[in-house]
């Protein structure tokens, strides 16, 4: 499950309750934590050794639709998308720690995290270790 930010929460109220604006971000990146985030923010980014965050759409040719597959809008019921290709960080040339959540953000650097969670399986990372990457499907976003 993936849990929404108090930021994105309150956008999200704005636009469909209150009728205000809420615009589509231009880009979405994925960052990797080394402590747990909350609705409130996130946790501590890896930062340093090469690390930066990965862009990944907005689009259809980006994120899976709930009932799979990329054409057209979704319609199925697990609340459910991944990406649609591999997301793939630089190769760390100093170590990251233990990645231990991911979150999506609307900026390369600070922005507004949109939404956040645990990885399934966390993962140490060094320096000289080959670049991290959610392979297609492997990072998965579930609302519900």
């Amino acid at each position: 499950m993936s849990n929404l930010s108090n930021y994105l929460e309150n956008r999200l109220v704005d636009h469909i309750l209150r009728a205000t604006a809420y615009p589509v971000p231009t880009a979405i990146y994925v960052g990797l934590f080394t402590t747990p985030s909350s609705d409130a923010g996130p946790g501590t980014e890896v930062s340093g050794g090469g690390y930066a965050r990965v862009q990944v759409g907005p689009g259809l040719a980006s994120w899976a639709a709930t009932q799979g597959g990329t054409a057209g809008a979704s319609s199925g019921t697990t609340g459910q998308s991944s990406n649609v290709a591999d997301i793939t960080f630089p190769a760390p040339s100093a170590n990251w720690g233990t990645i231990t959540h991911f979150g999506l953000f609307d900026a390369v650097t600070g922005g507004n995290l949109l939404m956040q969670t645990a990885l399934a399986v966390a993962k140490i990372v060094n320096s000289g270790d080959q670049a991290p990457k959610f392979p297609a499907a492997g990072l998965t976003v579930t609302l519900d």
